[in-house]
């Protein structure tokens, strides 16, 4: 019995193997720090299972054994502050794109010096017999300080493989195809959310993200539950796409509502001086369901200069929001805009997120073919003060105390005055 589990172990055990690729590759550095692309060679190791069978999900790993690009000669890199991405082309019996991943984790890069890149690893589901080919294609180091900056590093020659995994029959094939197979990606951290209260619920314990009546006597705060916003951004020097969660709570007044706008803070701090009075943040909230058109928040300017190495805290968004309707409506983060030093910075959510849904009256001269005072709501695609509807801002986040932090240029490489823009780095929020 012993020598026959022994035999099975031997089986079940398939042996790994790792191979060596070099190719050409272009890095493109952000385009904040002004440097050209970089040509330079990448050299990979890649290690996978020399045999499988369908239905196994087997796990690859990507070896840095050189980077295509060096630290340029700006500053040290600190430990821990250096990830790469990138994308693992299978072909043969199946076709996938295999997301890789690493760590944030490297030992302190002096500038001018060679890269120093943390392993990356993904997971391929086999769905077909045959052999499967395994090679290394496009990769990003992203540099988390002074801020988040990426360099996209792309193959300039047809790479060749770098392993390949004999897959036989016998495992089930459910979850793939064997034409443009599955991607594997690494979960998405799904933000924690608040459950709104409901009318019913006056604990605030619901999971609907309805709020109360508003009629007399009842409820008058109604939290919003956190949603993660996509935003496309445009800013002084360029697009970007950026990721947040936002929280819209409400409190009855009347048949009005008075709305804040929760964010929270980020990671990074202000590389130069920052005069006050300089930052203004403010948003449109979309309204839906029952009713139409957006309501303004807006927050106050920083009061105090912001000194280099300090965070940039931006307030929570406040307005008033006086129905147009009644019925279910419902809230959700629109444009956010932010004025900085004569520059405007915009972002646009890429789709509608509810945050809060409400029980609303209609109220004279409120948001649903109301005017555009922003005491009540304004008319759907209302800019917000000092911005425009379109466009976007950089990276948006959300923490504790509801502050929202900004970061400027790069100290040295760009001038802050007359070219800045905001930063926003999403982070999850402590309650």
């Amino acid at each position: 019995m012993l020598g026959g589990a022994g035999m099975l172990l031997g089986v079940a055990a398939a042996p790994a193997q790792a191979a060596e690729v070099t190719y050409a590759t272009e890095c493109v550095p952000p385009a904040i720090s002004g440097l050209p692309p970089v040509q330079g060679t990448t050299r990979a190791e890649i290690t996978a299972p020399a045999e499988a069978k369908v239905g196994d999900e087997v796990t690859i790993t990507w070896k840095f054994v050189q980077a295509a690009s060096k630290n340029p000669d700006v500053l040290d890199l600190d430990k821990d502050t250096v990830k790469p991405t990138g994308t693992l082309r299978a072909a043969g019996a199946q076709t996938a794109a295999v997301a890789m991943e690493g760590p944030r984790s490297n030992p302190p890069i002096p500038k001018n010096s060679d890269m120093k890149l943390p392993d990356m690893t993904g997971r391929l589901k086999l769905t077909a017999a045959g052999e499967v080919t395994l090679t290394p294609d496009a990769y990003a180091i992203n540099v988390s300080k002074p801020l988040s900056t990426d360099t996209k590093c792309s193959p300039k020659e047809t790479v060749k493989s770098a392993a390949t995994i004999k897959v036989t029959a016998g495992g089930a094939t459910s979850g793939g195809t064997t034409d443009g197979g599955p991607t594997a990606t690494p979960p998405t951290p799904t933000p924690p959310t608040t459950p709104s209260a409901t009318a019913s619920d006056p604990g605030g314990t619901g999971g609907s993200g309805t709020g109360g009546s508003t009629g007399g006597g009842g409820q008058s705060d109604f939290p919003g539950k956190e949603v993660s916003v996509s935003y496309a951004c445009k800013t002084p020097i360029g697009d970007k796409d950026a990721t947040s969660p936002v929280q819209i709570d409400a409190k009855r007044n009347g048949g009005s509502f008075g709305l804040t706008v929760r964010f929270g803070k980020s990671v990074m701090d202000s590389p130069a001086d920052i005069p006050a009075d300089s930052v203004t943040p403010s948003m449109e909230v979309v309204l839906g369901g029952a009713d139409k058109g957006t309501v303004h928040v807006e927050g106050p300017a920083n009061s105090a200069p912001i000194k280099s190495g300090a965070p940039i805290e931006i307030p929570d968004l406040t307005g008033t929001y006086k129905p147009g309707a009644s019925g279910k409506s419902t809230l959700s983060p629109g444009v956010l805009t932010v004025r900085a030093l004569g520059t405007t910075t915009t972002c646009t959510p890429a789709t509608t997120a509810v945050s809060l849904t409400l029980d609303t009256t209609e109220q004279a001269g409120g948001a649903s073919g109301g005017d555009s005072s922003g005491s009540g709501g304004t008319a759907s695609g209302g800019a917000a003060a000092g911005g425009t509807a379109s466009g976007g801002l950089a990276e948006t986040g959300a923490g504790s105390h509801s502050a929202l932090k900004a970061l400027g240029l790069v100290a040295g490489t760009v001038t802050l005055l007359g070219g800045a823009f905001l930063t926003f780095m999403p982070r999850h929020r402590t309650r």
